[in-house]
């Protein structure tokens, strides 16, 4: 499969090119970059200069963007106020928050990319008619504005109301709208398990989230070398092997003082992944 990663990582870090050169070192063939103000500022034009001309220069891809999921630079941490919610209800809410996911968009213009890994609701939302109506409205105004800039829109699923495999298929089914998936292995151990959530999601994949956790928390541990993990990846594997072409094996981890050099345990991860 090809090997990709996701910044997410080292998101309370600011992103630099020289990160980039160090990811290179890792053998990946593409990244996705997860925006988040304190890491990319997808608001600042010189940090996108930077990059668009780091980008033009190298083989690395720009696989994808993660969509906003906070519009401070504290990853949320000011308050309720800073949540980016496509399905809030509240129609200024909503409006603020296409505008901006729009803002993180318009990098396509300088650096292209083909997906925008996109959240519906927020982590703690419950299922609600509402809900799913905001989030259409949303999403069939951002998806045209991601057209015009050569972007798909995926949804992932995520540990809330409106977005176990079941719901996203609902969602689809009722809205009409013909979007992909981002499938999270990591969520999906936490809601219906690995397997069944892939088994109803697995024909409009079209990226993924590579991680584990011990069924209860989102820790996005490192896959086969972590303590505590609890994703069958002799089973799992094989599984996303049988459409490999479409999507990479993305990994998205978070920061741990476990591992401390990050980027040399990206090698042994897919090493370890590929021998199943």
């Amino acid at each position: 499969m090809n090997h990709a990663v996701s910044t997410h990582f080292f998101i309370n870090h600011r992103l630099t090119t020289a990160a980039f050169d160090k990811l290179c070192d890792t053998g990946i063939s593409a990244v996705e970059i997860f925006c988040a103000r304190q890491h990319l500022d997808y608001r600042n034009r010189a940090q996108i200069d930077e990059l668009a001309h780091w980008f033009r220069d190298s083989e690395l891809k720009l696989h994808s963007l993660h969509s906003p999921m906070y519009n401070d630079e504290a990853n949320g941490r000011s308050g309720p106020q800073a949540v980016v919610n496509i399905a809030d209800p509240g129609k200024v809410k909503r409006i603020a928050a296409c505008d901006e996911i729009k803002r993180a968009l318009e990098i396509a213009e300088q650096v292209p990319f083909r997906y925008l890994v996109q959240h519906l609701g927020a982590p703690q939302d419950e299922y609600d008619d509402a809900k799913f109506d905001a989030a259409f409205s949303s999403l069939d105004e951002l998806r045209l504005f991601a057209r015009h800039r050569g972007v798909e829109i995926l949804l992932e699923n995520i540990p809330n109301g409106l977005s176990s495999a079941e719901k996203l298929l609902l969602f689809l089914r009722q809205t009409h709208l013909d979007l992909g998936f981002c499938f999270d292995t990591g969520h999906a151990n936490i809601m219906g398990g690995v397997e069944r959530e892939f088994e109803l999601m697995q024909t409009r994949i079209r990226s993924l989230h590579v991680h584990d956790n011990d069924g209860t928390k989102d820790a996005h541990l490192f896959p086969s070398l972590a303590k505590g993990g609890t994703i069958k990846w002799a089973t799992v594997m094989p599984m996303l092997r049988a459409r490999e072409h479409q999507y990479p094996l993305l990994l998205e981890l978070k920061e741990s003082p476990d591992f401390p050099q990050p980027l040399e345990a990206i090698p042994q991860i897919f090493k370890n992944l590929e021998s199943f």
